[in-house]
């Protein structure tokens, strides 16, 4: 398990250091309450990745192909996208999730909050389906994004 754990750090890390912004999740996902979450720029779009901890470890890469702004405002944005979802628990578990959420990055301030929910169903292993996944995210914006 130790090293499940040392590899799902390794590869958020390692995705992270190029990061624009990077913070943590707050919310359900496959029994697991806390995340370190990442997004990185890609044009227009991005990849929102994070690694979830709790009573299992999982790993989310999600591509938000929909990211623009909501009445106007370039601090009020949403997005939505899909992408591959794991969990490392006495079972391995692979499935797609997608992702729909509303984020607003505070003008004055690197700090941006967002709300998202993220379905997922689970194809290897045992083939299943979570609906609960509300997460309330906190992340800090580097500077040029």
């Amino acid at each position: 398990m130790k090293k499940v754990i040392f590899a799902a750090a390794l590869l958020f890390f390692c995705t992270g250091l190029s990061a624009q912004e990077i913070g943590i999740r707050f919310g359900d996902s496959y029994g697991n309450n806390i995340a370190i979450d990442g997004v990185i720029p890609v044009n227009d779009k991005r990849i929102h990745a994070d690694v979830t901890f709790g009573s299992n470890v999982g790993v989310d890469v999600l591509y938000d192909f929909a990211v623009a702004p909501i009445f106007r405002s370039p601090d009020l944005r949403y997005y939505a996208g899909v992408g591959l979802s794991t969990l490392f628990a006495s079972e391995f578990k692979l499935g797609v999730a997608g992702e729909v959420g509303v984020e607003y990055s505070f003008p004055r301030s690197p700090v941006s909050i967002s709300l998202d929910y993220r379905p997922s169903i689970i194809v290897v292993e045992k083939m299943d389906f979570f609906y609960g996944n509300f997460g309330l995210n906190v992340r800090y914006r580097f500077k040029g994004n």
